[in-house]
């Protein structure tokens, strides 16, 4: 019948466990409420309701516009329309400043538990459960809406794994995989707890200043209304809306690697706070992101390392305990929902890590147990991009709608640079051709700076690195 999904959600929760590439699935929201989610219906749910948006300029840089550099307005979804639209009433509202020709907006990170809390019944709109997670709904998911060139910087998630539900509009993904992380020149500044950026602008790359980012493999595709894409752990990710209006619903998929993610967060914190909050503040360096409220204290970074540790140990003997048990008759009770942003609360019962594992972990679903991948007109791979294809140029998946961006040469993610740039050098070591004969750097180069050392300190391998000795000792 038409109402059949091509997945049962038991196979669809196998494939999101276990594929370690991106994929689209389609046909699978057909039912869902959450599709009738344009920005004039929840214009009309909002009433009035203000929500922040955050603004970029459209034109071409070299370098990523990071959200420090940004601007930012409170304004409601109706007069978000009428601007993206051109009306004069525009003229005196909270985008009189931004021009539409040279301007993005982006509601971004919006979370649908907060901002339609009086509204509690609008979450089962959203129904995670057809994956095969019972009781996901809206409550565990994040609404973001935004205008043309709207985007988010590159980066990759410390936590868990992604479903994405393209509502209105399209979205074009630039995916690079894990093992690209060396050619993407990873950065925590600007500073945001659970997510690594680039220092590449991938949409416009500089290759003299990164040249390492010419052996990374983009896998692009546009997303369109109606499908659903699963970003796998750790892959990295540029999102831009090619649309005039786009709006997309997410929710992260926790994961049993969080446990050790959630570590090395709590190291790179303590890290980068001791350090940036020991430089003078006066020098403009906007090196925490406005996600994030504060610097926290080393104090309170500390608690936060030592809760990160034992709530690793305390899933950890969980996870054993749960494998020594008979098998479960049922199917355990879904754990509560992976917020990107908001990681504080890293204190976790040995019941709920139970839970968690039995319900999520890559032990219950390992790859081999897919014999062969399900690929095909509802599930489909997003490929690597072919050498000779345009970095800018995309895969549409199963739609029949041309994108009319598609030929236009070199706009889309062409950013604009406001501010200094922060980080000097490509690399945490000297190249020895640059060096004089008495081992120092030549004049010419630029002095190091703080940002320098950090992104040695805290480059990913080195912080795994740091989370398994300081593991290794602590279970000592």
């Amino acid at each position: 019948g038409e109402d059949v999904k091509p997945f049962t959600p038991g196979k669809a929760k196998e494939i999101v466990m276990s594929l370690q590439r991106p994929a689209v699935f389609c046909n699978m929201v057909g039912d869902w409420p959450a599709l009738h989610w344009n920005a004039k219906y929840l214009s009309a749910v909002l009433d009035g309701k203000t929500i922040q948006f955050r603004l970029g300029l459209k034109t071409v840089d070299l370098v990523p516009q990071f959200e420090t550099r940004c601007s930012y307005v409170k304004a409601t979804l109706e007069e978000f329309l009428a601007w993206s639209c051109g009306q004069p009433s525009c003229l005196s509202g909270p985008f009189s400043c931004y021009e539409y020709s040279k301007y993005w907006a982006y509601a971004d990170y919006k979370y649908i538990a907060r901002i339609f809390e009086d509204k509690p019944e609008i979450f089962q709109d959203i129904r995670w459960s057809d994956f095969g997670f019972p009781g996901r709904s809206g409550k565990e998911s994040t609404l973001w809406i935004g205008s043309e060139g709207a985007n988010t910087p590159c980066h990759l998630d410390s936590y868990g794994c992604n479903l994405v539900l393209q509502v209105q509009g399209r979205k074009r993904w630039h995916l690079f995989p894990p093992g690209d992380t060396s050619f993407l020149y990873p950065t925590r500044i600007p500073y945001e707890e659970s997510s690594i950026f680039t220092k590449v602008n991938v949409a416009n790359p500089d290759l003299k200043r990164f040249p390492k980012f010419r052996n990374a493999t983009a896998h692009v595709v546009t997303l369109s209304p109606g499908q659903v894409l699963l970003v796998p752990r750790h892959w990295w990710h540029y999102v831009e809306s090619i649309d005039p209006i786009t709006i997309s619903i997410n929710s992260w998929i926790e994961l049993d690697a969080d446990h050790e993610a959630r570590v090395e967060e709590a190291i790179t914190r303590m890290l980068v706070c001791a350090v940036k909050s020991a430089e003078n503040p006066g020098d403009g360096d906007l090196w925490l992101n406005p996600t994030e409220v504060e610097a926290t204290s080393h104090e309170i970074n500390l608690q936060y390392l030592n809760k990160a540790v034992s709530a690793y140990f305390n899933c950890q003997k969980a996870s054993v305990s749960e494998q020594a048990r008979p098998s479960s008759t049922g199917a355990a009770q879904r754990t509560s929902a992976s917020r990107k942003r908001k990681k504080k609360k890293v204190g976790c019962e040995p019941e709920g890590c139970r839970l968690l594992t039995h319900e999520f972990g890559f032990s219950t679903f390992k790859a081999e147990k897919l014999q062969k991948i399900p690929f095909g007109p509802h599930l489909i791979e997003v490929l690597p991009q072919s050498q000779e294809t345009s970095s800018m140029g995309a895969v549409a998946v199963g739609s029949d709608s041309r994108d009319p961006h598609e030929n236009e040469g070199g706009h889309f993610g062409k950013l604009h640079c406001t501010r200094k740039q922060l980080v000097m050098s490509n690399d945490c070591e000297t190249p020895a051709h640059q060096m004089d004969s008495d081992s120092s750097p030549n004049a010419s180069q630029t002095a190091l700076s703080t940002n320098d050392l950090l992104d040695c300190l805290v480059n990913p391998h080195v912080i795994s690195l740091v989370a398994q000795l300081l593991l290794e000792r602590t279970r000592v």
